[in-house]
């Protein structure tokens, strides 16, 4: 397993899932979005995965003032989060081609 876990800001959920990993001695990595800048590729992933409805955060004051809150398409949004990746919603949690949005150790157990 490679497990990392990508955030923007810590918040109770980023830490929850770290959390979950160090209990059962599961080595993650973590990807600070305001250091680590996404490629195409893993913004696609996080698309397909989580889907272009749940991954931007609509309900943030600063994103609803961004143009990208209102594209519906992917081939907008990858630009966009990549300039922007406080757009998304964290923690992303990925596991190779896997990708979980927010504390879901339900999934995680499934992953090997």
């Amino acid at each position: 397993m490679n497990i990392q876990i990508y955030y923007g800001k810590k918040n109770f959920d980023v830490q929850k899932a770290e959390r979950y990993f160090k209990e059962r001695r599961i080595p993650f990595q973590t990807m600070d979005l305001k250091k680590h800048r996404l490629g195409e590729r893993e913004i696609r992933l996080f698309l397909t995965g989580i889907g272009t409805e749940n991954l931007i955060d609509r309900e943030d004051k600063r994103v609803r003032e961004h143009p990208a809150c209102y594209y519906d398409r992917a081939e907008l949004l990858i630009p966009a989060i990549q300039e922007a990746p406080w757009l998304m919603k964290t923690p992303l949690v990925r596991n190779g081609n896997q990708v979980t949005l927010g504390y879901q150790p339900d999934i995680w157990e499934t992953w090997k």
